[in-house]
């Protein structure tokens, strides 16, 4: 997705801190994971952030958890959200192969637009970013962050038709985490794309976390 399609759930919690939405993709040349956890580090130090909450959805689950393992010292707390920040490397592509139609049910106009502009402007990073994703293993990562004693949460969609819940519920094992299954107040589903999708109810669930970056 591009930084634009969270825009509902950035007006929500601009009210209350801070946000900074990094473009994963926008990248020169190759897509390699230690460029772009460079330049976002060069983006916090730029903006004259030392510490940061990070929140990060799906594919963004696997930049965040490796970003905080290396560098712990400058991480407050995390979130991640329906992500791909499991050990099970090839759960996903399993996923893609045997039940596609499950995204296209995701395919919404904000989705679809979203992912039709990313492989346009960069098709070469977007495919380096998914062969990194589906080979890279993170259990090393996951016990990395536990060990550093980061507060960590895992929020989970209760219909979520892309990764599968158990998957979720080991990630938080693994980092120590607690772990949400979250559900609508009027009981409708919510699947993989609930965090732009139904922003007000994501942010309700990020609130009562107790996060310290919505305490201030």
């Amino acid at each position: 997705m591009r930084p634009a399609t969270y825009g509902g759930l950035v007006k929500l919690l601009a009210e209350r801190c801070r946000v900074v939405v990094p473009d994963l993709f926008a990248v020169a040349g190759r897509w390699e994971y230690t460029k772009v956890v460079d330049a976002f580090i060069t983006a916090l130090d730029h903006l004259g952030l030392d510490r940061v909450s990070l929140l990060g959805h799906s594919f963004g689950g696997g930049i965040e958890l490796s970003f905080a393992s290396r560098f712990p010292d400058r991480v407050i707390e995390l979130v991640f959200s329906d992500s791909l920040a499991s050990s099970r490397e090839w759960r996903l592509a399993d996923e893609v192969l045997r039940h596609p139609v499950r995204l296209v049910r995701l395919a919404t106009p904000m989705a679809m637009t979203a992912c039709v502009r990313t492989w346009i402007d960069h098709p070469r990073q977007l495919v380096d970013a998914a062969w990194w994703g589906f080979t890279s293993g993170r259990e090393t990562d996951a016990e990395a962050v536990a060990r550093a004693r980061i507060p960590a949460h895992v929020l989970w969609a209760n219909r979520d038709s892309i990764l599968s819940r158990s998957d979720g519920r080991r990630f938080a094992e693994e980092l120590d985490a607690t772990f949400t299954v979250a559900s609508a107040p009027d009981g409708r589903a919510m699947d993989h794309d609930w965090m732009f999708q139904q922003p007000g109810v994501f942010f309700d669930h990020l609130d009562a976390l107790g996060l310290k970056v919505l305490s201030g």
